[in-house]
């Protein structure tokens, strides 16, 4: 990046220092930050989504509905996070291209499923063989993005039906006495009212969310923390400009201060939310 980065060897260790900190590596560490941010920026209102609807389907009166939603909170909960993330993701990958194979290959004659390979035609592929770069890494970040809100919105599910639960029977009563309907009374009442005795299980998975955002490797993405083990390890002379020993200490040194930093931050946040939402309300977080 500077101009007197042309010969590492002859360079002051101040010198050498701020040209290590920035090759192409390095700048693609510093850009892993901001995909873990993004990825929080959208996977934390997606899974809240989620969980909202899982949780108005796990107290609907229709009974397959109702059967649903506490379908998918039991079983996405069971699962390890893990086992979900190595599985799900090729399993939501494949059945993407099925449907693109059915729509844009319909006269196909050879079975998709070919022992172990799932074999589809050319245009059905996803993302295309002949797109750019940036479309695979961004169709990645997709499947990341949809799979931490899949997992994560079964714990906000059942946070928000908890909490839904916790609402006072009276307030309902009393909107019922007025005259509201039950899709009024909940979008009116249990809704606004719910907020106060979710947060505290809402914070914890926030926190939880934050910490899982290493899985993003599992997922295929190049996050802060692959970058981390991959720019510590030890550099040897023959294969760098710039060779080191294994640094990797203060690197995972550098993740751990952002980590706390950023959870600092959020306890803050939602220290604030909390005082706020519990405003003129008859809680403990009121008092």
């Amino acid at each position: 990046m500077f101009s007197f980065c042309t010969d590492p060897d002859t360079l002051a260790q101040a010198k050498w220092l701020a040209c290590y900190l920035t090759t192409g590596k390095h700048l693609s560490l510093y850009w892993s930050f901001v995909t873990v941010l993004t990825l929080l920026a959208i996977t934390a209102p997606t899974a809240l989504a989620f969980g909202f609807a899982g949780a108005t389907a796990a107290r609907s009166t229709i009974a397959p509905l109702r059967w649903l939603g506490k379908i998918y909170i039991a079983v996405v909960r069971g699962v390890p996070d893990i086992a979900f993330f190595l599985f799900f993701v090729i399993a939501l990958d494949q059945a993407f291209e099925w449907v693109r194979h059915q729509i844009y290959c319909p006269n196909w004659t050879e079975p998709i499923r070919q022992g172990n390979d799932f074999v589809v035609c050319a245009a059905a592929k996803l993302p295309l063989g002949n797109a750019p770069q940036w479309i695979h890494e961004v169709y990645g970040f997709f499947l990341a993005v949809l799979t931490f809100a899949i997992v994560f919105g079964a714990f906000a599910a059942n946070v928000l039906y908890g909490a839904m639960r916790a609402v006072p029977r009276g307030q309902l009563e009393t909107a019922e006495a007025y005259g509201m309907t039950r899709a009024q009374t909940f979008r009116r009442v249990l809704v606004p009212q719910m907020w106060i005795y979710a947060l505290p299980g809402l914070s914890n998975l926030w926190m939880i969310l934050i910490k899982a955002t290493p899985l993003l490797f599992l997922l295929g993405v190049e996050d802060i923390v692959f970058w981390a083990r991959e720019l510590g390890g030890t550099k040897l002379p023959r294969f760098t400009e710039y060779p080191h020993g294994d640094w990797r200490i203060w690197y995972f040194l550098g993740l751990l201060v952002f980590y706390l930093g950023f959870t600092k931050l959020s306890e803050l946040v939602l220290d604030r939310l909390t005082m706020k939402l519990a405003h003129g309300q008859d809680t403990v977080g009121a008092t």
